[in-house]
């Protein structure tokens, strides 16, 4: 299975794009970078910078029919700037209207929330996002991980970093079905 994993190009909390890659690969499915520019993106550990990643896509190359799944990392300034692009909305709306599985994590729900995705669906995400999420008709929960079937697609999402492995699980869980 093709797995994109959307990110902004910078802020992208480093760990919430690593290990769910790691995930994919080691279970045998192929995870490619989707940026909003070409070049390579710049990771951070919270607020100091880390490594750098190569995109194998831009938004405008890329289409939600070329992939299987769709993985949202979080970090703050990541999914922020997701939002205010119409091809990484539009992008990862268009998973859910073809009934594909999407993960988010962290702070990613935000890309949801202006995708106008969540309103009748149950997901967590950083404590901050609560009121968005309510306000955007969604049902917010404060656990480690949230599978959410209601709806078009299933939907994956986590709180925190801590969470990065029930996360993945849930992910591969998905994958496989």
């Amino acid at each position: 299975m093709k797995v994109a994993f959307l990110v902004a190009t910078e802020g992208i909390e480093q760990v919430e794009l690593t290990e769910p890659w790691k995930a994919v690969a080691d279970a045998g499915h192929t995870p490619q970078l989707v940026s909003t520019e070409s070049g390579r993106v710049q990771a951070y550990h919270h607020l100091d910078k880390a490594d750098t990643f190569a995109v194998d896509r831009t938004v405008g190359q890329a289409r939600p029919d070329d992939f299987d799944a769709l993985v949202l990392p979080g970090g703050v300034a990541n999914p922020d700037a997701l939002r205010l692009n119409d091809g990484a909305v539009a992008f990862a709306k268009g998973f859910f209207e073809r009934g594909k599985p999407v993960a988010a994590i962290c702070h990613a729900p935000w890309t949801l929330v202006e995708a106008g995705v969540v309103r009748g669906r149950t997901l967590t995400s950083w404590p901050s996002l609560r009121t968005d999420i309510t306000n955007a008709g969604g049902t917010w929960v404060d656990e480690q991980v949230k599978v959410c079937t209601s709806g078009p697609n299933t939907l994956v999402t986590s709180r925190k970093p801590d969470d990065l492995k029930a996360f993945c699980e849930a992910l591969l869980d998905q994958l496989a079905h």
